[in-house]
């Protein structure tokens, strides 16, 4: 055990919300709430932008039973952001002022929970940190849905968004083949370059109730290839429901989306979208038929009636564990989650520390093995893998039917 460093911490919450990322906060707060080397935890207001702008909310004068609620509230309680911060190589602007804002309030912790650019951005402070000798230790917390971060088997909220999209299917297969009228149906599911999330959409088909195509980022798109799977199974049934990955490309990269590149985020990532309706009305022109776009948009990140057990533990283990670790000496790491099985076959979660430049800027793909030959669905090795990420109901606190969020006072702190 590395020498005790006694001063308080700052927890951030970066990128797009999730069904389980408070599940996270609340592993971090409380966990830094109880441990004796931590004097003070502070939640930065959207992200390092609260740091930068010295608007920290003081997560000591919580109660305990609203802390306790975000387990089952969704999105980012205390702000997200979307901020990339030029190496200090570059431009040390940003970090001079970190530095500033850690001295004013004795800070040796910082805890940040996101996915790939977030864990670019940790990495960032922590080396920067290193350079000018200040004592504090840095522990990347994992969060995505697209399930693109680079070395952990699986990333919290994307069970959660998998169970959601994957019962969104069933309903909607349902709903698509009421009536003896043919008709095409056409999902779009988010994510960029990593299929993850459409593929999940197999989960329902494999339940008998769900779609008979499936379109992933990882491969090439041909559109002659898709109307031709369309037209063959709506000649034999009459009905067709569709899924497509927002990121879906064509050979020379380009997008399939009429969504415009220029459109970006923080990050310069391309902000995608349109699909499904694009599609749905060359099938309709083509086909002569009735087609709807179904785009899920938020819905896939927000849903926590739909959030698994399973992923609502294991964001809080990875913020519990990141705290843990870091009061006993561990710092420049992100806290992964391993497969594990017990004796008896059933999934077990476990962990483990991974260097932050490991898992900066890299993305992980659906493997080419796990899509079938014609590029138009995922083999039941996939199936295989997210299945037991979807298990177990939470215990949800309701208020007049409806779930009751927490209601954090979030009173800025001062120093």
């Amino acid at each position: 055990m590395s020498e005790k460093l006694i001063g308080a911490c700052i927890f951030g919450q970066s990128g797009g919300p999730t069904a389980v990322i408070n599940a996270s906060a609340y592993g971090v707060i409380k966990t830094a709430l109880e441990a004796g080397e931590i004097t003070h935890v502070y939640g930065a207001a959207h992200g390092i932008k609260g740091v930068l702008d010295d608007k920290l909310y003081d997560m000591d004068l919580e109660d305990s039973y609203e802390l306790s609620l975000l387990m089952n509230t969704p999105s980012s309680e205390l702000g997200s952001c979307r901020y990339k911060m030029k190496p200090f190589e570059e431009d040390e602007t940003d970090y001079i002022r970190i530095l500033e804002i850690f001295k004013k309030y004795d800070v040796h912790y910082f805890f940040y929970n996101g996915g790939n650019d977030s864990m670019d951005t940790c990495n960032k402070i922590s080396q920067y940190m290193q350079k000018v000798g200040y004592p504090c230790r840095v522990m990347g917390v994992p969060k995505t849905i697209d399930n693109d971060l680079f070395g952990t088997d699986h990333c919290p909220g994307f069970a959660s968004a998998a169970r959601y999209i994957a019962t969104s299917c069933m309903e909607i297969s349902k709903d698509a083949r009421v009536y003896d009228t043919p008709m095409v149906t056409v999902i779009e599911v988010m994510g960029r370059h990593a299929g993850w999330l459409a593929g999940s959409a197999a989960l329902a088909t494999d339940k008998g109730s769900g779609p008979d195509l499936i379109y992933l980022p990882e491969t090439d798109f041909d559109m002659e290839d898709f109307y031709s799977d369309v037209e063959r199974i709506f000649n034999e049934n009459g009905k067709v429901l569709v899924v497509v990955s927002e990121g879906i490309h064509y050979s020379d990269g380009t997008f399939v989306s009429e969504a415009k590149t220029s459109a970006t985020d923080g990050f310069g990532h391309a902000q995608l979208g349109g699909l499904a309706s694009m599609l749905a009305a060359d099938l309709g022109n083509r086909l002569g038929t009735k087609v709807r776009g179904i785009e899920l948009s938020l819905l896939q990140r927000c849903a926590t009636h739909q959030a698994s057990l399973t992923d609502l533990n294991e964001a809080f283990l990875v913020g519990q564990e990141a705290v843990l670790n870091a009061v006993n000496g561990t710092t420049d790491k992100m806290v992964a989650l391993v497969r594990s099985f017990d004796e008896n076959g059933n999934y077990v979660s476990k962990t483990e520390l991974l260097p932050l430049s490991s898992v900066a800027n890299y993305e992980k793909k659906v493997p080419l093995e796990w899509i079938n030959e014609k590029h138009n669905g995922v083999t039941p090795e996939f199936i295989d893998y997210v299945k037991p990420l979807i298990q177990g109901d939470p215990e949800v606190v309701y208020e007049d039917s409806l779930p009751r969020y927490s209601r954090l006072k979030k009173i800025i702190a001062s120093k």
